[in-house]
């Protein structure tokens, strides 16, 4: 197949999944050209945000900042478009995350002097501090940082409505999900600090727009549709923000939501506890890495703050149907496993090919890692990170079991199924398949089941045809490997000892874990190729 054909069809089996309403305003977006109005508010509320502050330092001077591990300097108007800098990198510029930092009030000067600086130097409509979701996350810490000072200047609270005005003509109909909630939630925090009636016609927009996304976006299991534990901990950190702002400014508008806003909380906060390890941070499904949303425990924290009284997952066996995942916990260890679409089929933006792929961790020791997020954009390397062979399960043909590409786009998808997910008096036994590679020749079903026993869990991979096909599994930096035979491994880490046996010939090779943006971290992958059509893998806790 030519190269031509080959990326005409990637392009036609990606664009077919889509909503017409994301085609419409991808056109739309391209010829609309955006009309700055200048307006002043007629004032503002005199409510005070007291939500955590959570956010690490990030804006050291007036000149130096540092985002996702990486410095730059902040000297002249054109490092806000630094060519140099990645997309991402540049986006955490515009946020003003660091007016939401923990120890944000020791710079209340500079951080007077840096949104002045933005306000100057940002012409409107220019550059990606207006593109909607670096002016959403901006808004927001705008909005905070503004309430609790004794004083700002009304060309703030002019731009910040200017600003929340050249938002509402971009809203991201054509990407949706986490986008467009972010823009809703936006306009509800400047409609609902200042006053006038464009202010309220911007609340009563993102309020619409909100709820409208709380339906469509929280599943019933209380996963967040795009099934990123990450973007899930973003997601209902907003939710609990929009919470906390109603019985804050005990604005009516929103307290007739907050009811609604709350049960969608109590199943969110659930489903995230039976998607973390011992360790208390999030499991590496999709795009996912720590450092970037608030900490699990900072989030159950301020539910209980807000006096939001939830379910914590608890039991031996915990599976979550809609969404996708199960989670095996006893004494000894806790097994996590993806059995989930990537998503929904007109949002795989955030989907790894990851699919029947599991974690694991022996007590508070991370043992098996899925490889983790270290970067967005375009590059051999994020698409690495995002395939088959970067995560614990099967790679067939050298082919991934979704066909990731670009940054952030997936053409054939797999589709899986849950066959069986059961407690019994030796343990638990879980059973699921996908049909991601059905596009081969012959067609090629994948069926994992996991019997999950006291001290030792069974891995018994089955494919439909006979092919070519590796299974990977990626061992945490900290734990050492050393060989016992060809087919048996031992695997240690302090006090924690696992011993892997497989049924065929396995090796050992070197690659990376990345579990924050901006950090490589060198660790040992085992592959393990068929000679069969099955593969048995048996990991026994010491």
């Amino acid at each position: 197949m030519s190269q031509l054909v080959h990326k005409t069809l990637k392009v036609f089996h990606t664009v077919k999944y889509l909503k017409p309403q994301q085609l419409f305003y991808q056109l739309y977006y391209r010829i609309n050209k955006l009309k700055y109005k200048e307006c002043l508010p007629s004032g503002f509320a005199k409510w005070e945000w007291q939500g955590p502050r959570l956010n690490e330092q990030s804006i050291l001077d007036e000149s130096t900042v540092i985002f996702l591990n990486e410095e730059g300097k902040l000297e002249q108007s054109s490092d806000w478009n630094c060519q140099t800098k990645t997309k991402l990198w540049l986006y955490n510029l515009h946020y003003f995350d660091d007016l939401s930092s923990r120890d944000y009030s020791n710079r209340t000067q500079t951080h007077y002097s840096l949104i002045n600086k933005w306000i100057d130097e940002n012409p409107p409509c220019t550059g990606n501090g207006w593109e909607p979701y670096p002016t959403s996350l901006r808004l927001v810490n705008w909005v905070k940082w503004c309430s609790v000072q004794s004083c700002v200047e009304h060309h703030v609270f002019k731009s910040m409505l200017e600003q929340a005005l050249v938002l509402e003509q971009q809203l991201e109909y054509h990407i949706l999900g986490n986008h467009l909630f972010a823009n809703a939630k936006a306009l509800v925090f400047v409609g609902s600090y200042l006053e006038g009636s464009v202010a309220d016609s911007l609340l009563k927009l993102g309020l619409k727009l909100l709820n409208q996304e709380l339906e469509e976006q929280f599943l019933d299991d209380g996963a967040h549709f795009e099934l990123s534990p990450m973007y899930h901990e973003i997601l209902l950190w907003d939710l609990l923000e929009l919470i906390d702002l109603a019985k804050t400014s005990n604005n009516y508008s929103l307290m007739l939501h907050l009811n609604y806003w709350v049960a969608i909380a109590k199943k969110a906060l659930c489903w995230l506890s039976s998607m973390l390890h011992p360790d208390e941070e999030i499991s590496f499904f999709n795009d996912a890495a720590i450092g970037i949303a608030a900490k699990p425990k900072d989030i159950f924290s301020y539910a209980n703050k807000l006096g939001i009284n939830y379910l914590r997952a608890e039991s031996v066996l915990v599976t979550n149907s809609e969404s996708g995942y199960s989670r095996v916990q006893n004494d000894k260890y806790t097994l996590l496993f993806d059995h989930a679409n990537v998503g929904p089929d007109y949002l795989p933006g955030h989907a790894h090919a990851d699919t029947l792929s599991f974690e694991l961790s022996v007590d508070l020791q991370r043992f098996f890692v899925n490889s983790g997020t270290s970067l967005y954009g375009v590059s051999n390397e994020r698409l690495r990170q995002r395939s088959t062979l970067a995560h614990n399960t099967v790679v067939v043909c050298e082919q991934n079991s979704s066909e990731v590409w670009s940054g952030f786009r997936v053409a054939r998808r797999a589709y899986a199924k849950l066959l069986k997910a059961e407690q019994n008096a030796s343990g638990v036994v879980l059973s699921a398949s996908h049909d991601g590679y059905k596009r081969l020749k012959p067609k090629v079903i994948h069926t994992r089941t996991i019997e999950a026993k006291e001290a030792e869990i069974i891995i018994t991979d089955s494919l439909s045809h006979h092919s070519k096909a590796v299974f990977n599994l990626h061992i945490h930096p900290d734990v050492m490997v050393e060989p016992l035979d060809n087919k048996t491994l031992e695997l240690k880490c302090s006090s924690q000892t696992v011993v892997l046996t497989s049924s065929h010939e396995l090796f050992v090779e070197k690659s990376t874990w990345h579990p924050e943006f901006g950090k490589s971290i060198e660790n040992n992958k085992i592959s393990i190729p068929f000679s069969d059509s099955q593969l048995i893998t048996k990991i026994k806790v010491i």
